[in-house]
């Protein structure tokens, strides 16, 4: 299972992820989290919540819980949305509130190994990259995109992300309006193949989306094109902030 962005609470700005906020020892959102992981037995990529920094500020956190609640992996979101946007918001600054993470991660799960990104980290194709070269089959990408970025750039670059790494991506997206109709996001959750093919998409409404990867068809794409050993270029480092 994979959860959107923020999926516990979203809010219209900030202040909602502020209030939210704890450290990971005895946070009560990580917790639900993984009750619900328990409850329904299943891997559980958890969309994000926040979480306190040493430092006092606050991460974008997305965990993969296993069916008995155990983490397997966490990430903390690396590239933060400050962009300027026509729609009832207008003004974005991520930084504001959230540190940015600084590390990537991908885990060996029974059914592939699977890369964890967020929303934003979409239009940086060295992090896929990154992840891929770590093994990664399935990258997950937890979003709240926004309707006006969404309509213009998330199909195509989910599909670009997929082609560019023959890897499956799973893009859960926040859908509809908060904070009182001044916050619109896209919805259109999707999985893209390695072939860049929309296997599930669910455009609007609240809802799930149910679809089985075969990673026979990944090792058969990446087998017939391996693009990974004709890259001429260095493998992606993370700079460090």
């Amino acid at each position: 299972m994979v959860l959107p962005e923020c999926c516990l609470l979203l809010g219209g700005r900030e202040t909602a992820q502020i209030a939210a906020a704890a450290p990971e020892q005895n946070h009560p959102l990580k917790q639900s989290l993984i009750d619900l992981s328990c409850r329904y037995q299943v891997y559980m990529v958890a969309g994000t919540i926040p979480v306190l920094a040493d430092d006092g500020r606050i991460y974008s956190r997305s965990y993969l819980f296993a069916p008995d609640g155990q983490v397997l992996g966490q990430y903390d979101k690396l590239h933060l949305f400050d962009v300027d946007v026509a729609d009832g918001t207008g003004r974005y600054r991520e930084s504001d509130t959230f540190c940015p993470g600084s590390h990537i991660c991908v885990v060996d799960t029974p059914m592939a190994k699977i890369g964890l990104a967020i929303c934003y980290d979409l239009r940086f194709p060295e992090l896929f990259r990154a992840l891929t070269l770590a093994g990664a089959e399935v990258i997950v990408l937890p979003a709240a995109f926004t309707q006006v970025t969404g309509a213009a750039h998330w199909q195509v670059l989910l599909q670009a992300r997929a082609i560019e790494n023959q890897c499956f991506i799973l893009a859960a997206d926040q859908w509809g309006q908060h904070n009182q109709g001044n916050r619109h996001t896209y919805g259109h959750s999707m999985v893209v193949d390695p072939w860049g093919r929309v296997q599930a998409c669910l455009p609007e409404g609240l809802g799930w989306l149910h679809t089985q990867l075969d990673l026979a068809e990944l090792a058969k794409v990446r087998n017939s094109m391996p693009v990974q050993t004709h890259n001429r270029f260095a493998p992606p480092t993370l700079q460090a902030l």
